[in-house]
């Protein structure tokens, strides 16, 4: 067995799907569909989206060969995605160089506003949706499928369109020494799930070892930079797969709103986190000082978010949930705004919007599209109300399910990360 087959073998995928009678399938999909009245949710696509959405994948690659003389031609690079073993789609991929004076760091996402635009049947649905839905075990997408795992999924060794955020980085700083945004068209030269992608750190001899030690060298100076700069950061233990997808997509997506609201001056959609009240902070403060074996270092105090980071890398792995929910009960709704005023709390950053996951947020889809067209659409202010809204419902509805899931006896975690197979009731009844 390979290391790569090793590892997935241990992992929760590999102990296969969570068993369930037909009985409670449908107790689930009862709760589903009741759920989905109750959030305005659309589980099914209408015939004219699917329609359109097949039609759209339908002679691939004379279109990008049509596509490519406009586009800058990326092929010749080194290029990789890295997802969770189940992902269905992969709309980003990475590439990067160091060179004499500078770090290079390609972000390519699938260029999906290539197939979706406002004359199209599927941006009117995506803006209905809002964004993909994921409930453990089931999932309601923002786009068709078929077109999210096809033309806008960066397949190894597939020729496909993408946006490309092109970003040249100062060796000591990291900082953006310059920042160009422009369609591509690329060559993805592998699909790496991320203990994969972790078992290419360790193994100097595999293949895409030295891009992936590169790269996350990289990502872990952002990181803890991040934090230095008052970051929050409520998972202090992330793998390293993980932090490389989570600091690239980061600074793709800042770089992408900085160059709109600086270079270019047009709106967009930004992410606006407030900051709770000094009350609020001081009150959550308190309440993880409180708890036993947690300590916040002293010197922390000043600035609440460096006290959770401080705090959470110290504090016993029992604690952690209770720290993050203290945290969590005090922080005020992200919500889209057409104007980045008051910034992102949390990540302190004065400016910053969504743009490497199209397939899955309006958000994202919307910024690609101003991006190409330096323009903003007319009704900006009501999407953005939009994705704000259908994002709460969203995340409300996941956690009815989840809880529901709790009160029929299922583990909402294995059922998210293994799935559910339906078997006779006597097969269910031994697995319970």
């Amino acid at each position: 067995m390979s290391d790569d087959a090793q590892a997935e073998a241990g992992t929760a995928e590999g102990q296969g799907p969570v068993e369930i009678s037909e009985d409670l399938a449908r107790h689930l999909e009862n709760k589903r569909e009741e759920l989905f009245e109750k959030f305005e949710i659309r589980d099914e696509f209408p015939a004219e989206v699917m329609a359109e959405a097949k039609e759209r994948t339908e002679d691939v690659g004379s279109e990008i060969d049509a596509e490519i003389d406009e586009r800058t031609d990326l092929r010749h690079l080194t290029t990789w995605t890295t997802d969770p073993i189940d992902a269905q789609d992969f709309d980003d991929a990475l590439s990067v160089e160091e060179r004499d004076d500078e770090y290079v760091l390609w972000v390519h996402i699938a260029d999906v506003t290539h197939y979706v635009n406002p004359d199209t049947s599927m941006w009117d649905e995506a803006v209905e949706r809002g964004n993909t839905v994921y409930l453990p075990g089931y999932t309601i997408h923002m786009l068709p499928p078929v077109l999210a795992e096809t033309v806008c999924s960066l397949v190894p060794n597939e020729e496909r369109l993408a946006h490309t955020v092109e970003m040249h980085l100062d060796k000591e700083t990291l900082g953006y020494e310059s920042i160009d945004i422009y369609k591509s068209v690329i060559e993805s030269d592998e699909r790496l799930t991320y203990s994969q992608a972790e078992n290419r750190l360790d193994d100097p001899d595999a293949p895409l070892h030295e891009e992936n030690a590169l790269v996350y060298e990289l990502a872990d100076r952002m990181h803890e930079q991040r934090k230095e700069d008052g970051s929050l950061v409520l998972n202090p233990s992330r793998d390293r797969a993980h932090t490389i997808i989570e600091e690239c997509m980061l600074k793709a997506n800042k770089a992408v709103t900085h160059e709109l609201m600086w270079s270019r001056g047009v709106e967009a959609m930004y992410r606006v986190h407030p900051q709770p009240s000094p009350d609020e902070w001081s009150e959550a403060l308190q309440e993880i000082q409180d708890l036993d074996g947690v300590s916040i270092p002293g010197d922390s105090w000043d600035d609440p978010r460096k006290a959770v980071n401080a705090t959470l890398e110290e504090a016993p792995g029992r604690q952690l949930d209770k720290i993050q929910w203290a945290v969590m009960k005090v922080m005020p709704r992200a919500r889209y705004m057409n104007d980045p005023f008051g910034g992102h709390h949390a990540l302190n950053f004065e400016i910053y919007g969504h743009f490497t996951s199209p397939i899955r947020r309006l958000s994202d889809l919307i910024n690609h599209w101003i991006v190409y067209k330096n323009d903003v659409p007319e009704t900006l202010v009501e999407l953005c109300d939009r994705a704000s809204d259908k994002q709460k419902a969203a995340e409300q509805c996941e956690r009815e399910y989840k809880n529901f899931l709790q009160e029929v006896g299922l583990d909402p975690m294995a059922v998210n990360n293994r799935g559910i197979e339906v078997v006779e009731e006597e097969e269910a009844e031994k697995t319970l």
